[in-house]
């Protein structure tokens, strides 16, 4: 295994989070981590299919923040 760390270590670790974040919060700890690994990734290269598959999912998913057009003030 890569830094020495073995199957019981992983098991032991991935117990540690289920119990600090709890079942419920999982899934939406895995969502926002992806959505920030593709927005890293879309910074990076620049790939513009990235940015359209983001877009795609937070047009179907409400609970995702929408983007806003930075030239427009927050206020109006």
């Amino acid at each position: 295994m890569p830094f020495g760390i073995g199957p019981l270590e992983l098991i032991i670790i991935l117990a540690i989070i289920l119990l600090a974040f709890g079942a419920k919060r999982l899934p939406e700890i895995g969502k926002s981590l992806g959505s920030g690994m593709r927005e890293f990734k879309k910074g990076v290269t620049g790939d513009k299919s990235a940015d359209e598959q983001v877009t795609a999912a937070q047009a179907s998913d409400p609970a995702l923040p929408q983007k806003t057009d930075e030239t427009t003030p927050a206020g109006s």
